[in-house]
């Protein structure tokens, strides 16, 4: 009996130790919450808010942890839009990697949230506020980490550059990336980039996958208007604005683009099928193997492997009418296309006129489409998420994607910086909230993907972790 005893404690004692290995030490969790709530509750949404009360915030922490004032820069397209930009100099033997995140988010209505969406709360086991998700934990989490370095004395074999960036969330003159990279390139050139969007994949609270993106999608955004002479509400017809878009955007409802892998992607389902369980396991190998009736199956299983398999459309964006009383002279809407890497434009745009099938409805690209190539899959970069992950959590692989959405990544590729979107937050299959009510983060998922990060960053700087 004592001998059992005594191997269970050891048991124990050794399952502590590989917990307590995923966690930072007291102090740098302290600092990283307490970042991550500053920048939480800065209003910085896209619309309404400003990026640059965030990059001040985090200019003044640099310089109070010995930064010098010569290697931060603040600034940007616009006076409310700035970006923030801090330079850790290693011995230069390598050309510099890039840590990107933004700090613009999409924003949120207190009346839709069951709590304030811009003050940072913990609650049960979780952080909430708009942008504990996308991006403020990967910024609060690249900063704190980059103190902690200069506080060890940690000398890189690379110049570490953070740049925490405005406007990924809608684009436009004010993007950060976009800016950068045309005006102070200097300031963020570098041999690869980490960013967001690649995160860990759970189920009910066990570990799938920790993915690492190397491709997204691109976005179009339609505005679809129908236009007419309009009159008054007692004597109505048949050619009614709204009846026509309405119409419109039912076809759309009901329409679907063509099921398809590219490369990455069936890597992805590949590696998906010796994780997953059953009948889908099947699925997910006959897919990649190309059996198109597998593929209906696996894209009506889950919304997140019908995105990553098609081009997606979908109406975001309501207006029509100008009184109660009046036929509508004008209805609009604005259809949010995002689009596999491979799938041209013009494609898109064609087969959507098709779709809606009335001459009535009128539809315009709002702004320029932007799409970058995929990234190398890099073995070093391989090797090294890898080797983290299995460190912190073994047994959980290291799956390519393609991101469903869209990210800064793409201006990057397309200058030539292989980017990389990486973070080491897990996040339930079935529950991830970004945009949407009562974003969230787990606290664990939080403190785990920053000793992740700091691990991945150590190791692809010339100092293997632990």
């Amino acid at each position: 009996m004592l001998h059992r005893i005594v191997l269970l404690t050891l048991a124990c004692a050794a399952t502590a130790a590989a917990q307590d290995r995923t966690m930072p030490p007291e102090r740098e969790r302290a600092l990283a919450r307490e970042i991550y709530k500053e920048m939480v509750e800065i209003k910085s949404g896209y619309t309404t808010g400003a990026t640059t009360p965030v990059a001040e915030a985090v200019a003044r922490r640099l310089k109070a942890a010995g930064f010098p004032a010569a290697d931060i820069f603040v600034g940007g397209a616009s006076p409310t839009k700035a970006n923030l930009v801090v330079r850790y100099h290693g011995t230069g033997r390598r050309r510099p990697i890039l840590l990107l995140a933004h700090t613009d988010v999409v924003e949120a209505k207190r009346e839709d949230w069951n709590m304030d969406p811009y003050t940072f709360t913990e609650k049960d086991g979780y952080f909430y506020g708009r942008g504990t998700g996308d991006d403020k934990s990967q910024a609060a989490v690249w900063i704190a980490n980059l103190i902690r370095y200069k506080r060890e004395g940690f000398t890189p074999d690379r110049d570490i550059i953070v740049a925490l960036t405005a406007d990924e969330e809608g684009g436009g003159p004010y993007n950060g990336v976009a800016w950068l990279l045309k005006n102070r390139r200097e300031l963020i050139d570098a041999e690869l980039a980490l960013n967001e969007d690649g995160w860990g994949e759970s189920v009910n609270g066990t570990r799938l996958s920790n993915d690492l993106q190397v491709s997204e999608k691109y976005v179009i955004n339609y505005r679809l208007e129908v236009r007419n002479k309009g009159g008054h509400s007692s004597l109505p017809v048949a050619d009614n604005a709204i009846y026509h878009l309405a119409g419109a955007l039912d076809r759309l409802g009901r329409f679907g683009f063509p099921l398809k892998p590219n490369d990455v992607t069936r890597a992805y389902f590949r590696a998906m099928a010796n994780i997953e369980k059953g009948a889908i396991s099947a699925d997910l190998s006959a897919l990649a193997a190309g059996d198109s009736a597998a593929m209906g199956r696996v894209a009506l299983a889950s919304t997140g492997w019908n995105a990553t398999l098609r081009t997606t459309c979908v109406a975001t964006e309501l207006e029509g009418g100008h009184a109660k009383n009046a036929l509508p002279q004008l209805a609009a809407a604005n259809v949010n296309c995002r689009v596999l890497p491979e799938d041209a434009v013009d494609y898109v745009t064609s087969t959507l006129r098709g779709v809606f099938a009335d001459t009535a409805v009128t539809m315009r690209i709002e702004g320029t489409p932007e799409r970058g190539p995929a990234s190398p899959l890099r073995a070093d970069l391989m090797s090294a998420v890898s080797a983290v992950t299995t460190s912190l959590w073994p047994g959980v692989p290291t799956v390519p994607m393609m991101v469903m959405g869209a990210t800064d990544g793409l201006y990057l590729r397309a200058a030539g910086i292989p980017t990389y979107g990486i973070q080491g937050f897990f996040y339930d299959r079935d529950d991830i909230r970004f945009h949407g009510r009562d974003e969230r983060l787990k606290v664990q998922s939080f403190y785990e993907g920053q000793t992740f990060l700091y691990e991945l960053v150590k190791r692809l700087t010339g100092a293997p972790s632990a």
